[in-house]
């Protein structure tokens, strides 16, 4: 099955090796890549055709997927749509489309000199994917910028939410720790059964504050200075694995102090500048990073008692 129209391409995938930040991955039944939110309602129908389960893939820098073949369809979005501002009150909001890398958004407010995102500079992923993780830096979190999303699922149609509105008595998005859910259900993960279609984020809405593209570029120019000096920056990797158990003890102090820095399996290392980060050093798998991670939890739980949570997603059959 492979068409296209204005909004919709449909066809072969490419291996997740080639669509994931840390290199790897098998290949998906297909793709779809949405062009123009107005054909969005065909998704279910064209995920169905193509016999898989939907999974929406942003830049794939959170993601570690396994080496055979999956049984996913992928639903990737390349609107081209700018990032556009418009006042509201003391606050001038931005509007970006879910596609749209994480950096480019970041540049565009610091061109107009807006500021409150600067301590996500050098967040590889895609402003989607920063939603659907609530990410995180630099005393910087998503979910406390958002104004309003534009989503899709089948049982919600398409519509625009407000991101504190409520809804049959429940918030219609809740944020906590390196997660977001809309109604209850995640963003664009991998459905648990071919019976539910996941919620797609089409559209974000931002909440900045004016100051100076001068300062706002420092500041950023800043956090990337210190994350470089910390973090592998530009590895093949999918960024932190875990979730920091409590303020006070950080993921990667756990895993360095439990001997993880630097620990290598099968071409995957747990990086020896910061160990809560896994990269792929040329030629690793999924079954090394998973074994890897796997030792990890148990290292971390016998020297310091913690258990660590996965901060990344595994898109592996279970």
């Amino acid at each position: 099955m492979k068409y296209s129209t204005r909004a919709l391409l449909v066809g072969d995938a490419p291996p997740l090796s080639e669509l994931t930040g840390i290199r790897l991955g098998g290949k998906p039944v297909a793709e779809i890549v949405l062009r123009d939110k107005t054909e969005v309602e065909q998704l279910p129908d064209l995920v169905a055709e193509l016999g898989g389960l939907p999974a929406v893939l942003g830049k794939g820098s959170n993601i570690i997927a396994a080496d055979e073949d999956l049984p996913l369809v992928l639903i990737r979005q390349e609107i081209r749509e700018k990032v556009s501002f418009e006042r509201h009150g003391v606050e001038v909001r931005a509007k970006a489309p879910a596609g749209l890398p994480l950096p480019a958004l970041l540049n565009a407010a610091a061109a107009g000199g807006l500021g409150g995102l600067e301590g996500l500079a050098g967040i590889p992923g895609s402003v989607g994917g920063a939603v659907a993780m609530n990410a995180g830096s630099f005393g910087t979190e998503v979910g406390a910028l958002l104004r309003s999303l534009t989503v899709f699922s089948p049982r919600l149609g398409l519509r625009e939410i407000r991101a504190d509105a409520e809804q049959a008595g429940t918030a219609a998005t809740e944020f906590s720790y390196r997660r977001a859910r809309c109604l209850g259900l995640p963003f664009g993960s991998p459905a648990p059964d071919a019976g539910e279609f996941p919620v797609l984020l089409l559209e974000a809405v931002f909440a900045l504050s004016e100051s100076s593209s001068a300062s706002v570029r420092s500041r950023m120019r800043a956090v990337l200075a210190e994350k470089r000096l910390r973090q592998p920056v530009g590895a093949a990797s999918a960024g932190c694995v875990f979730k920091n158990p409590a303020p006070d003890a950080p993921a990667g102090r756990l895993l360095e102090e439990a001997g993880m820095k630097g620990k290598t399996l099968g071409g995957m290392r747990f990086s020896s500048l910061h160990a809560g980060f896994l990269v792929n050093e040329g030629g690793g798998s999924c079954a090394a990073a998973l074994e890897l991670i796997e030792t990890a939890v148990e290292a971390v739980k016998r020297h310091s008692g913690f258990t660590l949570e996965k901060e990344v997603c595994l898109w592996v059959r279970q």
